[in-house]
């Protein structure tokens, strides 16, 4: 069976970065599984999957705008450290969930002074072309349950 639209994809990745600094790898874990069609996984390496099979393998390079999408800096900002009452001991590197208008985001702090604190809503990994190496496991017909929920469940997927 082919990948397209509504099939069950496991795979295991090796994804490294423009340098080919390793960034994360399912090789040691259980393989990564998806429905396809249904935007589980970023949209450039999903679309290089599509047509591929049981066995197959491959390397794609996925440019930053089909991947985390490009860095945008008019989600770094600058907010008052009151509004981190509570936090006694701030670190660079530490991750919160900020209230937004459009639902909460995942910021990381990337400075902060007595009164203020940057902080940066991107996602890690945004502005950066990623390389996957790919090894697909397992394609087969997602089952009525998962195309209702939109993911895997069973064996390497979601229980309930």
């Amino acid at each position: 069976m082919n990948i397209s639209e509504n099939a069950v994809v496991l795979f295991h990745y090796i994804l490294t970065d423009e340098n080919g600094v390793q960034l994360d790898s399912s090789t040691d874990t259980t393989p990564l599984a998806y429905v396809h069609g249904h935007k589980n996984i970023i949209p450039g390496l999903e679309k290089a999957m599509e047509g591929k099979t049981e066995g197959d393998t491959m390397k794609v390079t996925v440019p930053a705008a089909d991947a985390y999408g490009e860095y945008q800096d008019h989600l770094v900002q600058e907010v008052p450290r009151k509004a981190f009452q509570g936090v006694e001991d701030m670190q660079t590197g530490m991750r919160f969930e900020a209230q937004t208008e459009s639902g909460p985001v995942s910021v990381v702090v990337r400075d902060f002074t007595e009164e203020t604190v940057t902080v940066d809503g991107n996602h890690p990994l945004a502005g950066k072309d990623l390389t996957f190496d790919v090894n697909i496991q397992t394609v087969r017909e997602a089952t009525e349950e998962e195309l209702a929920h939109g993911h895997v469940h069973g064996p390497e997927g979601h229980q309930h």
